[in-house]
């Protein structure tokens, strides 16, 4: 056991977001938290976390909190990220201080030990402490903190020149995939990751989840992001309406359980309702009789007696979001030839891709992806003709209606409250039915009447699905559009998507969005555009055999360079009798010199266990022996490695 968590309450402004939540974490748990926006998720990580305490409440309801001794707990926060004026190899460093430390010491003990004499009687000390320090420092991998670091680092996106680079000037989303790499490195015994995936790319996402499916400890992570949970998480936590429960399984298993859960509470839940309705009817119309008095005064006592089901949450509540058009276009929708992407202005303009082509027929649900500043939103306004481009065609067929929605939500006035927002495009709509269609999307009660630069990221995006489905387009161009939705919300939207029978052409890094949605990717890089059909999992694995076919090509062309070279060989100049003679007599040399070479490396491995043994290290007279025959014998095996390497070089 790493964690437990018993009885665990919170409240918030007389509001009780988590009530009397039990939880355990075990060595090697992968567990997924979900719930909707405001349930109580990183309130739940912060009393984890130590950050903030559970309330306090009487037995039997106390809260207890069980850490196992030496559990270390590493904790990202959603958007957090590192600070600092050292560089980030100086912090990457720093998480190995201790080893560094010790590494340091051993130097000075080889100095001390190598300068000590027998009379000062410093190196019978030294030599213990140095067999001491060397066990430690290889037992925790001191060998390899470059390594790990390099891996770390290139895996989150920081090749080896950006090292030198000090991390306050570095942008907010560098400073998040820092932070998250700093506590790959420290490996604590509890990872926590709030959306860890916020401001990573396909490449970084990718890796971290091979990197994450290999940890040792145990995972608990906060994430919208589904195709990500259903890749690392075994079990699934909800928190709903306070509680919390646990499924086993991924997020997709998770899924089919809890609509199973809800079709069954809400059966057990109109049962009930009907049995109470029965009861209190009789009760209605008994209670004052003296005949049947008791007779309802029993059905009374079963009412107070009876636990009250709680009416699930309904699925299809959350939202209710549908895009309609009136319009049908011709099939051969959009062509797009040889245009440039790019970004800046007059000397500052800067080209992101030079030549790109694309066509898009109408129904198509059209898929873009490629790494960050590679220039996918800004490809979508070029399309739109809101950005120029320098050279090619930009050529849409006839009655197109277009509805755009943009990932800064650049198209909202943010002074303006919701309703007035909506109002002022749609001038005829009574309030009545704005606040109808506001409700589709769950803006409910005093949110409407907020300024729509207060709400937060995710009712923003609502307002703009309210707005798109005012539009009725027939083509619908989105940005990045499940972006702080909650996973309902998404689900809602993605179904609205799958049902929408125009086309859509979106941007996303949402994976789980882009294997439901898209019959066809595109993917843009610096140097070509590729498009491949059906959703992610099939842009995977097309790219896996491309990859695969390059690969066995360049084994292929190895092969043949091989063969190439040996038959230049077998052709070489004839040799005489004794050149052939003195050949085989070196190849004999050469297997006497590999025997000879692994006999001293299996004595020199005895002397080293030997050497670390504390009846040879409290053993002057001995230890200086054992060092001396050491030292032999690495200058025999270095000898005879130099002839070997000398014989086969003459023997090519």
């Amino acid at each position: 056991m790493v964690i437990s968590l018993e009885n665990i309450s919170k409240f918030y402004n007389g509001n009780q977001v988590l009530k009397n939540i039990a939880l355990t974490i075990e060595d090697n748990d992968r567990i997924g938290l979900i719930g909707i926006n405001g349930c109580g998720k990183s309130t739940l990580l912060k009393i984890i976390t130590g950050r903030e305490e559970p309330e306090t409440q009487p037995e039997p309801y106390i809260a207890r909190i069980a850490i196992t001794k030496g559990t270390t707990i590493g904790f990202l926060e959603q958007n957090s990220g590192l600070d600092r004026s050292s560089t980030i190899i100086e912090e990457m460093r720093s998480v190995f201080s201790e080893l560094l430390k010790i590494s340091e010491r051993l130097r000075e003990l080889e100095k001390l030990m190598a300068e000590s004499t027998e009379q000062d009687g410093h190196n019978e000390a030294a030599a213990a402490e140095y067999a001491q320090k060397t066990a430690y420092f290889e037992a925790n991998d001191g060998y390899l903190i470059n390594v790990n670091i390099t891996k770390v680092l290139n895996g989150m996106g920081f090749p080896p020149e950006t090292y030198g680079r000090v991390i306050s000037t570095l942008s907010g989303g560098e400073k998040t995939r820092l932070a998250l790499a700093k506590l790959l490195l420290e490996n604590p015994k509890l990872l926590i990751l709030d959306e860890p995936t916020n401001h990573l790319d396909f490449t970084t996402i990718m890796w971290l989840e091979d990197y994450l499916q290999d940890y040792k400890g145990a995972l608990l992570i906060v994430s919208h992001d589904r195709y990500f949970l259903d890749k690392l998480t075994t079990s699934t936590c909800e928190i709903e309406r306070g509680n919390l429960k646990r499924y086993k399984g991924n997020y997709s298993a998770f899924a089919v359980q809890k609509q199973a859960d809800v079709t069954r509470q809400l059966k057990e839940y109109e049962a009930q309702q009907e049995e109470i309705a029965k009861l209190q009817e009789f009760v209605d119309k008994n209670l004052a009789r003296a005949s049947t008095s008791n007779m309802a005064k029993s059905r009374i006592k079963k009412l107070e007696a009876m636990e009250i089901i709680e009416k699930p949450v309904l699925y299809e509540k959350s939202a209710k979001i549908k895009f309609e058009y009136d319009l049908t276009p011709p099939i051969d929708l959009l062509t797009v030839k040889n245009i440039d992407v790019s970004v800046g202005s007059g000397t500052d303009r800067k080209t992101l891709v030079d030549s790109l082509s694309f066509e898009v027929k109408r129904g198509e649900k059209l898929g873009i992806i490629g790494s960050n500043g590679i220039g996918k939103s800004t490809l979508l306004k070029i399309i739109q003709r809101k950005l120029p481009c320098s050279h090619g065609l930009i050529e849409w067929t006839k009655n197109v209606r277009i509805s755009y929605f943009d990932q800064e939500n650049a198209q909202l006035d943010l002074r303006k409250t919701v309703m007035d927002e909506v109002h002022s495009r749609y001038r005829t709509m009574s309030d009545r039915e704005i606040r109808s269609l506001l409700g589709c999307v769950r803006l409910v009660g005093e949110n409407v009447f907020k300024q729509v630069g207060v709400i937060s990221g995710g009712e923003r995006a609502k307002l703009c699905f309210a707005i798109m489905m005012l539009e009725r387009g027939n083509v619908l161009i989105l940005d990045e559009p499940t972006n702080h939705l909650d996973i309902d919300t998404k689900e809602v939207l993605e179904q609205a998507l799958c049902e929408f029978d125009g086309t859509i052409i979106f941007v996303s890094h949402d994976r789980y969005l882009l294997n439901k949605l898209a019959t066809r990717i595109i993917e843009i890089t610096e140097n070509s555009v590729e498009s491949y059909k059906g959703g992610f999992d099939d842009y995977l694995a097309a790219k896996h055999k491309k990859e695969a076919a390059e690969q066995q090509l360049i084994e292929l062309e190895k092969q043949e360079k091989a063969k190439q070279l040996a038959e230049e060989k077998n052709v070489k100049a004839y040799r005489t009798k004794e050149q052939r003679a003195a050949d085989a007599k070196k190849r004999n040399r050469i297997k006497e010199l590999e025997n000879d070479i692994a006999q001293f490396e299996r004595e020199m491995e005895i002397i080293q266990q030997e050497l670390a043994d504390p009846n040879v290290c409290s053993d002057y007279q001995l230890m200086q022996e054992k060092c001396a025959a050491l030292e032999d014998m690495k200058k025999l095996c270095s000898d005879c490695e130099e002839e070997w390497l000398t014989l086969s070089e003459e023997l090519g």
